[in-house]
This record gives structure tokens, sequence and C-alpha cells, in this order.
């Protein structure tokens, strides 16, 4: 379903971008640093007389009065803790280096996969410094194009960014959707595509929502509008799925859906292809949704109830004529694609039955199925005729990841990107006549894969259950346990992880270091088993199996606990703030990023209600005990000597609030003992990771490297031109 979906510049290209450099030497090189303690003075932080009772316990909060992230009081802290942080990043000698060879290596052309509307490709590119993608369009499928939309121009700084661009059907508009400073509220605005000038039309309040065209308009999802003081932590509740109509205010919207009676859910809508069907799915939190469906050919047609439960994920791939495709979990953990009619909503029809790999997803471009399996958190991709019978695989370069296959039942062709830990964005046009896939664009980038090695082992969590991880280094790496290694992870919401290409990954690799990244349970990789296996109750799996993986790279030789580094992002925020509280002896530098740290208050700002569905709720009892056993902020312990820690977030972060990196900081530096620092970055007009602007990532990534790489008294070489010494594994 092309026309309705949002083209969109993805993360990937910032936080795991796809990016590259240069090979050199395994060794670090030996230096005058003598990697003397850095003298860090905490700022002193307040406590107040704050305790709740959960079902008999009590639980002190003396932090609770940095929950106010816009009181004057709380951003002089953030500002105190900034100073404390960014004296201590100032002075390791090699920062600045470091920052410099980031931005050398990010400095090249980036493209997205094209999307063929009317007469035109659409693309981003982004010219390598770019603080954000610029959007362009051609008439030829590898032309330079001209320039549509560039968000660098709403800003000095970088700090707008768009949020996703949708046609309408006839490509003569565009509606695109705008985020400041990484917030998850948009505006959506329209532009018309034959003379590139925006319209009257804004629409505000927009929050989690596709933007789907139909006739003279689009369907969109928005909260009611939030005061200023709550705009950034407050409760998002009562969801509602409105229409615009082109040239209206926006306070002339029709309101087609919305539920007084449950102001915990997120609704949104979308079309198929031939704008006849009009999709509403409804959620409880972030794995689970019903569906309603209108047939918008049908004069005052009802809503057709195909789903009514939360159990199992779904999703309408498209239509062919009356018969619907749709992507369930339904009696297929692993996902099957199976059609149906609304005159028969509850029978429903294999197309693509459950197999052993997980099917990730499913896109009907011209007569022909594309489905995206997930084999052993790696990509596999087979072509299905539009009845279902498999015809063919399509040949990928190697092991790695893909995205794209867009289109609609008029194409002959689509297109799709591969990467993987050693390989950047590579773009394919794939022939639907042919079958043959030919290559379109590819980094220009002086980069020799070959001197890499990339491997998935499988390791043995604390149960005895088998886990896959990929572990990437130079050829030649002496696996003699003293290399610096990076280990990543996340294991939640149903979420794979799978081979990226990163910038900051490549020169952490290119100076003796290992870069290893687990498929913890609570992710995507097995499918619904899998995740169900990490999630709840089961969620200490996810911390276990965590800590396995870094026993395992011990164990094997790769490093040791004073080598060893530890990072995720949000829900993996969550994992390395678990972990290094459950294993403070295990590893020597730990990296939360905007991680849920709070879990017992978690759920009273913003969406994180939604989350009660992967974490449970302090509400219940059972779930209360479950939590509060691991929760990060309630497991810091007096006198325990932690790991050098970083912690990051962001002050507009509304997906998970900044308070929980607060008052984990705040804990964490009144507890510690011992000479590691525990320090807080805070970025400035950032919020939870999309959008932010590219020098912002720069910053981060050099801040990062720098803090490990000081902290594991190792000084990195930087060096570009040495060659790798022979293979000795």
């Amino acid at each position: 379903m092309k026309k309705n979906r949002l083209l969109t510049y993805s993360l990937l290209a910032g936080l795991f971008g796809i990016y590259s450099c240069q090979s050199v030497t395994n060794e670090t090189t030996e230096t005058d640093i003598s990697f003397e303690p850095i003298e860090v003075s905490y700022p002193e932080t307040k406590k107040v007389e704050v305790t709740d009772e959960y079902f008999g316990t009590e639980v002190a909060d003396p932090y609770r009065w940095l929950e106010d992230d816009r009181s004057a009081e709380t951003e002089d802290w953030v500002k105190a803790q900034n100073e404390v942080t960014f004296n201590y990043l100032e002075q390791i000698p090699f920062r600045e280096d470091i920052r410099q060879r980031l931005e050398k290596l990010w400095n090249y052309e980036r493209y997205t996969t094209p999307s063929k509307v009317g007469d035109y490709y659409y693309f981003y590119k982004n010219d390598g410094l770019q603080q954000q993608s610029v959007l362009y369009r051609s008439t030829e499928v590898d032309g330079q194009g001209e320039k549509v939309l560039d968000p660098n121009n709403f800003s000095n700084e970088g700090t707008i960014s768009l949020a996703g661009t949708t046609f309408s059907p006839d490509g003569e508009k565009m509606a695109f959707s705008v985020s400041v400073s990484g917030s998850d509220w948009r505006e959506i605005y329209v532009m018309n595509m034959e003379d590139l000038t925006v319209m009257q039309d804004t629409v505000r309040y927009v929050k989690f929502s596709n933007i789907a065209w139909t006739n003279d308009g689009f369907y969109y999802s928005r909260y009611p509008k939030p005061s200023e003081e709550d705009r950034l932590k407050g409760r998002n509740e009562f969801h509602s799925v409105f229409f615009h109509k082109l040239g209206t205010p926006q306070s002339e919207d029709r309101l087609v859906f919305e539920d007084k009676e449950h102001p915990l859910r997120t609704t949104t809508a979308y079309v198929t292809d031939d704008e006849r069907f009009l999709i509403v799915s409804s959620s409880e939190g972030t794995s689970g949704n019903n569906l309603r469906i209108k047939d918008l050919t049908k004069e005052n047609a009802p809503w057709v109830q195909v789903v009514d439960d939360f159990e199992n994920d779904h999703y309408v791939v498209g239509n062919n004529g009356d018969n619907l495709m749709l992507l369930t979990t339904r009696e297929a953990p692993n996902k099957r694609l199976v059609n149906f009619t609304l005159d028969n909503p509850e029978e429903w029809k294999n197309l693509i039955p459950e197999q052993e790999k997980l099917l990730q997803s499913v896109n009907a471009i011209g007569d022909k199925l594309f489905a995206v399996f997930l084999e052993d958190a790696h990509s596999a991709v087979y072509q299905y005729d539009s009845e279902g019978n498999m015809e063919k695989q399509v040949e990928l370069p190697g092991l790695g990841v893909v995205s794209g296959f867009g289109g609609d039942k008029e194409d002959t062709e689509t297109f799709y990107t591969f990467s993987s830990f050693t390989v950047p964005f590579e773009i394919y046009r794939y022939d639907l006549g042919t079958g043959e896939s030919s290559m379109l664009r590819k980094a220009d980038l002086d980069f020799d894969a070959d001197k890499f090695v990339t491997k998935q082992v499988f390791y043995t969590s604390k149960d005895g259950k088998k886990v896959p991880m990929f572990i990437v280094h130079k050829k030649g790496l002496q696996l003699d346990g003293t290399n610096p290694t990076w280990l990543y992870g996340y294991g939640g919401f149903d979420i794979s992880v799978t081979p990226r290409y990163s910038t900051s990954t490549l020169v952490w690799l290119e100076n003796g270091g290992v870069y290893a990244q687990a498929n913890l349970r609570g992710g995507g990789e097995y499918g619904q088993e899998w995740h169900e296996g990490g999630m709840k109750l089961n969620k200490q799996n996810v911390f276990d199996d965590f800590i396995s993986a870094a026993e395992y790279l011990v164990e094997e030789n790769y490093t040791n606990k004073d080598k060893l580094a530890i990072n995720g992002r949000s829900n993996g925020g969550l994992l390395i703030g678990a972990t290094m509280t459950q294993r403070p002896d295990l590893f020597k530098v730990a990296f939360p990023a905007v991680g849920v740290l709070d879990m017992l208050r978690y759920h009273k700002f913003t969406i994180g209600w939604a989350w009660a569905t992967e974490y449970g709720a302090s509400d219940d009892s059972t779930q209360f005990a479950n939590l509060f056993k691991y929760s990060p902020l309630h497991n810091l312990e007096e006198g325990v000597a932690y790991p050098a820690t970083m912690i990051t977030t962001a002050d507009h972060d509304d997906r998970v609030v900044p308070a929980h990196s607060f008052k984990f900081a705040a804990t964490l530096q009144e507890k510690h003992e011992g000479e590691n620092p525990v320090l807080i970055r805070i970025t400035t007009d950032a919020g939870h990771g999309a959008g932010t602007p590219t020098s912002k990532l720069i910053e981060e990534a050099a801040d990062m490297l720098s803090f490990a790489w000081y902290n594991m008294e190792v000084a990195p070489s930087l060096n570009d031109n040495s060659e790798n010494p022979e293979t000795t594994e």
C-alpha cells in the first residue's frame, strides 16, 4: 500500500546510521596518556519527603520533584549536571580527535529508497553533514532531481524535522508532518506538487498517526489540545480519528471514530490503495489490536468488527476486489497471511501459512506478494503470486537486513535497501517482469568490508535457553581477553535487533574493538513466543540473557570485565539500568540511554500507560512485586561500586520522559562508591531520538566513545591508513 504510507527518513540513518569508515590497525597506540581519574564533584541534589505505599510496601521517592522537568529548579539542576559532565568530557585528551574522525566518516551522501508517485521518483538525500535529510524528486530513477522540501530551512540548528510525507491518490498534493525538537507531537501541512507551494491547511495536536489520503482530504489521529504544562509529560488520553477536507480549517474536521469509554487506547486509520476500504485499528498497548473496517463505496456503510479482542497483532496488507489480505499472529505466533471478505469476516483462508521462520512483513506490488522473513535475525525475501504460491527467493548480497519493497498494483518495479554491520546502504531496483535485482545506489566510500569478520554464535542463558548473538571485529584480532568490547541489547516490544551499519560502531571496530549484539528474549526475532518469553513476569529472562552474553564474551576471551561496555536505548536503557544494578561487577562502562528506569511510575507519563502490556503496572500486586524486584531506580544500593556510567537523555523526550534519567542519576550519585564517574548527559532541544540533528548525533557518539575508552584505559589510534596484522584465529 504505497500512496498512503509514510515516506520517512529512517532513524537508522541517525543512531544506528548507515555509515562507514576505513580499516586501521587492531592494536591501540601506545601514548603517554596517564589515564588518571578525573576529579568529579557532583551537584548537590535536594531530597524531599515523599513516600508511596504499594500493597503494604512503603517506597520512598526523594527526588520526585525532578519529575517537573519544566520547573526553574529542575532546569538549574540540569544545567549543573551538564556542567559537571562536559567538564569531565573536555578533559579526555582524545575526545576532539574522535569527534573529527566521526565527522569525517559521517560526511558522505546517503539516500533512501525511491517511491514512485505520478511521473516522479521521490527520495530523501543527505549530502553528508546536513542536520536533516532533504526530500527530492526526479523523473529518472537514478537522477539527482530537484529539491522538494528542505527541513534545514525550518531552523538554524536543525531541530525541526520532517516526520513523514504521504501523497494524494493523484499525486498532486503531499501532506507532510513536522516534529519540533524531537517531540512525538506533530503538525501536518499540505504542499501543492505542481508548484511546490505550501497550502493553508494546518492540522495540529497529532500524535502516533498515519496520514491516509482519499478523495479530497485525509484521515489522521489526534489527541485533545494539551496544556502547555502537560505537553511533554501529561498522560495521553482519548486518541480519535478525524478526516480533514482540503481547504477547510481544522475546526471543521469530521470526527470519524472515537471511544470515550476507553481513553487509554490508541487508534490509527489507513485505507487500501483503491480507496475502497477504511481500516481503523485500536490498541491498548504496544502489542495486540482490534480491527474495524468500512466499505467507503457503499453509502452509510456500517463498521464491520473483524477482530474484537487485543490478543494478537493484525494488519491489512491490501485487497483484491472484495478480498482483504491480513497479516496476523492469530493461531500463528510466527505470523501468517490470510484473506477474507466483509461478508464473512470470521472466515479466514491462508495465503501464506505460518512457517518456522518469522514472517515480518508482506507487500502487495503489481500481481505479486513480497514476504520478508527473519531467519536467525537476518532477512530473507520470497516472491509469491497473488494466490499465495511461492515463486522464488529474492537473492540478497549476504547476511544482513532489508527494508523497502513498497509499491502498488500498477507498479512494474520495486526498491529495497540492504545493509549489514560491514556493508553500508545499498539500494536495489527489483524488476517484477524479470525477477532480477540491479544496484541503483551505493555509498561512495573507500572501505574494505573484507577486513572485518561477522559471526553469529548461540550462547546459553541462565535457564538453558540458547540465545543468538552477532560478534563483529577485524580479521586477525587476537582473542587474548584484553579487547575493548561494546555489547548492545534491547530485548522488548517484539522488536527485532538486526545487523545495522553504524559509523560509531566502525570507529570502535577500526581501533581494535569488538562489537557484540545480543538477540535477547522480549524481541521479535523468533516470533510471539520469543517476545512473550521476555515480557511481564518473564522480564528477568531478558536481563539474564544479557548478563549471559557478557559472561560468554569474557569466557571466550574476547574481553574481560575491565574492558566491557554495555549500551541500550529506551527499553534497552532499562536493560542497562537493570543489569548494571544486578551485576555491577561484570561491566566497566554502562550507557543507559533514554531509559525506562522508574518501573513503578512509568505509566503515569505521556504514552507510558501503553507499555503496561509489556511490563505490567504497579497498580497490580503481583506485577508490583515483579517490577520492584528489578526497577533500576529502586535497586541502587548504598556503598556499591557501580560501573563508570554516563546516562543520556534529552530535554524534549516525551516518549520516555527525562524524569526517569534525572531520578536515576541523582540516586546513583548519592549511593555509588568508588572512583568510577557516574554522570548524566542531557541533550537540549532533542527528543527520544528521531529527528535529532546530525551535529548532535556526532557529538553524543564522540562523547560516548571517549568516555568508554578513557575509563577502560585504552587510547584509540584514530589512524585510517595502517594495515591489518596476520590472521591469528
